[in-house]
């Protein structure tokens, strides 16, 4: 299992039936969905991906999708070990909708979810094997009650480990199940014949920053460009050596012509 997420969406209803009718995302919807989840931030346009790929950016990169009756956003800083304190304007923008929050990383098999509806949180959960169950609030919902009832334990394998796994299932396994029944799709495993294909829903692609770190990050550019200095360029010579091709100078070229207005007047003098 290899799956990572940090997955915020928005939804007016069923989110698996929005996302099952999407098509190519509007341009000026997601920006202006971007632009009002992330205020202040400085907003450029990056390349596109796809539910699948992009559910898992990286830092700074936001993948997002607006269609009809359900919004997408692919962000790592939704990650939170406590789901329940996702920022309040994220949560407020989820107001007369359903707003469901999936984070998962698989290389400490942690797993976070949350759901709020008309931004009233119902259920949130994270946990992992090294930390344990970091945030239970709400109640289970149906599709996890297999999985507390011990249903789906993690064989022990003496080989990774001489303890029994921490936890009473593996949170990936949670995770997948999770995916599946509050947004239509998995990651990893079998899919069933109503799984959406999270690779065929188009998102466009956006760099956020802190407007303090675009001064900064231009300032540091415009310096490293002052220090290369003047570009060189090389051609191979007879032997196959690099050799600099040098231009002539500003100052060469002054000293030259004041060679060629010295000879013209001495031949003119003659």
């Amino acid at each position: 299992m290899g799956a990572k997420t940090g997955l915020l969406i928005y939804a007016d209803g069923e989110i698996s039936q929005a996302l099952r009718a999407a098509s190519a995302p509007g341009p000026a919807q997601a920006a202006a969905l971007v632009e009002r989840l992330y205020p202040g931030r400085v907003v450029r346009e990056g390349e596109p991906s796809s539910l699948g790929d992009g559910c898992y950016p990286s830092p700074g990169t936001v993948y997002a999708g607006s269609f009809p009756g359900v919004d997408v956003v692919c962000d790592q800083r939704v990650m939170l070990d406590h789901p329940s304190e996702l920022a309040g304007h994220l949560v407020e923008a989820s107001a007369g909708r359903r707003l469901v929050l999936h984070a998962m990383h698989s290389v400490v098999d942690w797993l976070a979810f949350a759901v709020w509806e008309d931004g009233q949180l119902v259920r949130s959960l994270s946990l992992s094997p090294d930390n344990g169950i970091m945030e239970d609030i709400g109640d289970p919902l149906p599709f996890e009650e297999s999985f507390w009832a011990g249903e789906h334990p993690v064989p022990d394998d003496p080989d990774w480990s001489e303890e029994p796994y921490p936890l009473p299932f593996h949170p990936l396994d949670l995770g997948e199940a999770a995916l599946r029944a509050l947004l239509g799709f998995i990651l990893e495993g079998m899919p069933e014949p109503d799984d959406i294909d999270p690779y065929g829903i188009e998102l466009l692609g956006f760099q956020i920053a802190d407007p303090d770190e675009v001064v900064a990050h231009d300032a540091a550019m415009e310096e490293a460009v002052r220090a290369m200095g003047q570009p060189r360029r090389f051609t191979f010579g007879p032997d196959g050596s690099l050799s600099e091709i040098r231009s002539p100078s500003r100052m060469s070229f002054s000293w030259l012509a004041s060679l060629v207005s010295k000879a013209r007047r001495g031949s003119q003098q003659r």
